[in-house]
């Protein structure tokens, strides 16, 4: 149902609705060579430990540090922060934006281990 109502939004050009936690979806992005991994904690939580690669945004930065590392709105993006809740905030803004394939992955910790584990 959710499904349905989304495509239908999409198609009546009305905005897209941010979606849960997809691991799977995130880490199948990961795989690819042009997707962004951000990380949408804090400062201080990103120094104290990322994931490879990953670029740095606090969550209520987005909107104006997203064209710096992403100017495509249709490069993939994996968003994470501590468990999902920041990242679903930030996701729901780059849709509102315009931006087409933002993925929450959730958590920093279960993300990056479902990455390792790929």
């Amino acid at each position: 149902m959710r499904s349905w109502f989304l495509a239908a939004t999409l198609l009546a050009g009305g905005p897209a609705v941010a979606g849960p936690i997809d691991h799977s979806a995130a880490v199948a992005a990961m795989a690819g060579p042009s997707a962004v991994l951000i990380d949408v904690r804090t400062s201080q939580e990103f120094a104290a430990g990322a994931l490879p690669g990953a670029q740095h945004i606090p969550h209520f930065r987005i909107a104006e540090g997203i064209a710096a590392v992403a100017p495509d709105k249709d490069t993939p993006i994996v968003l994470y922060c501590r468990s999902g809740r920041r990242s679903s905030l930030a996701q729901e803004r780059l849709l509102e934006m315009g931006y087409r394939h933002v993925i929450n992955a959730g958590g920093y910790q279960d993300f990056g281990v479902r990455l390792a584990e790929r």
